[in-house]
């Protein structure tokens, strides 16, 4: 292609030797340079050398218009680019929007100041290719020949086909993640933008995230970035309004216009698009118009892929729990088995007259009788949890010693663990009176029975303490203002849990070690009732263990009744 004459235009003498040879150029130079555009400037924006290798194409052809014809959409803040470029004397790189009669053309420009042997500047060598989106994205295609026909309003045809598309790949998927990609990705490049994001917002949140973003090269990434609403007022303002707010520079050296809009449901906002366009003052009606509609579509979008991803986590949750259930279901029906199986074995022994001796009757009706008494324990739990999971557990509560207590587990615990030669020891705190707690007799024995039980259980040398602390610090408790709390603690030297498995402890229909061939038996639901009957007398359990192998510590709190008074400890 040959340039057209009135486009190879002389230069002045004054400018550097750079000009001189770009005016020399030929087109297999410009092509090495790997551009498509070249151009010089004066810092008042007149022309002194111009080629485009697309000017033809076009229709752009020799004139007494000429090349003066070919401006950029916003000439003034052009110009203070170019200004500011030519006074700092460094190269900027940005994208820009040009204007030829009725068409638009978007390029990435290269300008870079010419120097004098002097040192200053008063000339720009511009250098650019023409922003084209790869044929693969049609939604990009519509956008850049939209601006590039100058038809980009709201009633035009393109306008609707952009819109339609952007909300159509919005609409094709309920991923959150690729729902905002989508949506800057799709902003970002229909309206040539330097950078597009969405935030996530929360109601009442005092800040937002940025969690999708699309950008040019020269922009540093804001991708996860927190932004505090209340030191940007526009952010404030397009969440209160829950529309569309312009920025534009403030000061000469600021360059970057802005637009934000919020995303919302139901008049509820949930997120905000900004989108930042440097080089430009103003934002055309037809684009405030696209990104306020996306803006619509994308906040239907949000909600609906947020309500499926809750679903999709209960759903998860109920498989999970169901599936908890099953196991439950079968390592009860084993448990309950067991005992019944005993019973039923010991009675029929004597049923059929093989005892020898009454002795060993009397040893049989007693296994039978313990048998009994474990099976009752284990339809208790499941009868527990049955009220707890319909929310109809409900305790009278009064004065309880803690000695008489502590002397109650000593009964039923002593034997089980000197059958396994663990020690057991029993600490009360150093009082005058006696400690009075304000729980459930019952349901307090359970609790440390189920405790000490397990701790049992699970340890095969040493032994277990049971200690108990009283915390003086006043509490409120129903409507009761209380003296302050008992800490009572039940430490063993067993097997421990390790620190990954410790969150299961608490969970319903649970077990650390699950399954018909488990090392231990029972339930799995002492904790959790232990938990649950705990809080229901205003109190707490919590769980300690360094790991497999290092002992576990069990603690729960229960309000005072009232203040004993404690033995001094010099």
């Amino acid at each position: 292609m040959t340039v057209p004459t009135h486009l190879q235009r002389p230069l002045p003498e004054a400018n550097n030797k750079l000009e001189s040879a770009l005016r020399a150029s030929h087109l297999a130079s410009l092509q090495d340079l790997g551009s498509e555009l070249v151009y010089t400037q004066e810092v008042s924006g007149r022309y002194l050398s111009f080629y485009w290798q697309e000017a033809e194409r076009y229709g752009i052809s020799a004139g007494e218009s000429g090349i003066e014809t070919i401006e950029p959409a916003d000439a003034a803040a052009y110009q203070q680019r170019v200004r500011k470029i030519i006074e700092s004397r460094v190269p900027e790189r940005f994208s820009c929007k040009f204007r030829y009669e009725e068409r638009y053309f978007c390029f990435d420009l290269v300008v870079s100041p010419i120097l004098r042997p002097d040192g200053t500047a008063t000339t720009v060598l511009v250098m650019g290719s023409q922003l084209h989106q790869s044929e693969g994205n049609d939604l990009g295609c519509e956008a850049v020949k939209a601006i590039e026909n100058g038809a980009l309003n709201c009633n035009s045809q393109d306008y609707q086909k952009l819109l339609t598309k952007i909300a159509r790949n919005i609409r094709r998927t309920l991923d959150l993640d690729t729902i905002r990609q989508q949506t800057v990705d799709g902003l970002g490049k229909a309206l040539c933008v330097s950078r597009c994001i969405i935030s996530l917002y929360k109601k009442s949140d005092p800040e937002v995230r940025v969690v999708a973003e699309y950008r040019q090269e020269q922009c540093p990434s804001l991708l996860g970035k927190k932004l505090l609403i209340k030191d940007d007022a526009c952010l404030e303002r397009a969440l209160a309004t829950l529309g569309t707010v312009v920025e534009e520079p403030q000061e000469e050296c600021q360059q970057q216009s802005r637009l934000v809009v919020a995303t919302y449901y139901k008049n509820e906002p949930n997120g905000l698009i900004s989108l930042y366009q440097c080089g430009r003052s103003g934002w055309e009606a037809a684009e405030i118009e696209l990104v306020r509609e996306i803006a619509e579509q994308v906040g239907t979008a949000i909600a609906h892929a947020t309500l499926y991803e809750e679903l999709k986590e209960a759903r998860q949750q109920a498989e999970e729990s169901s599936r908890l259930k099953s196991e439950f279901l079968a390592n009860t029906s084993h448990e309950l088995r067991t005992p019944l199986n005993g019973m039923i074995g010991f009675l029929k022994l004597i049923l059929e007259g093989m005892a020898e001796d009454p002795e060993e009757q009397q040893e049989f009706i007693q296994e039978a009788y313990r048998s009994a008494l474990h099976l009752l324990n284990i339809i208790n739990d499941i009868l527990d949890i049955a009220k707890i999971e319909a929310g109809k557990m409900e305790l009278e509560l009064g004065s309880v010693k803690l000695k008489e207590l502590f002397d109650r587990v000593d009964d039923f615990a002593r034997t089980q663990a000197q059958q396994k030669n663990l020690s057991l020891r029993f600490q009360l705190p150093s009082a005058h009176d006696d400690v009075i707690v304000y729980g459930n007799y019952q349901r307090l024995l359970q609790v440390m029975l189920n405790l000490v039980g397990n701790a049992i259980k699970f340890t095969h040398e040493g032994g277990v303490t049971i200690t108990a602390e009283v915390q003086k610090k006043k509490v409120l408790f129903k409507d009761q203002e209380l003296p302050g709390m008992v800490v009572v603690r039940v430490a063993d030297t067993g097997i421990g849990v390790s620190l990954e498995k410790q969150d299961r402890l608490f969970q319903k229909f649970t077990q650390v070690d699950g399954g018909l061939n488990r090392k231990y038996g029972g339930t799995g639901l002492g904790l959790t009732i232990s938990q649950k009957l705990v809080e229901t007398m205003g109190g707490q359990v919590n769980f300690y263990s360094m790991g497999e192998g290092l002992g576990s510590t069990v603690t729960f709190t229960v309000p005072l009744y009232q203040e004993p008074l404690i033995v001094s400890s010099k």
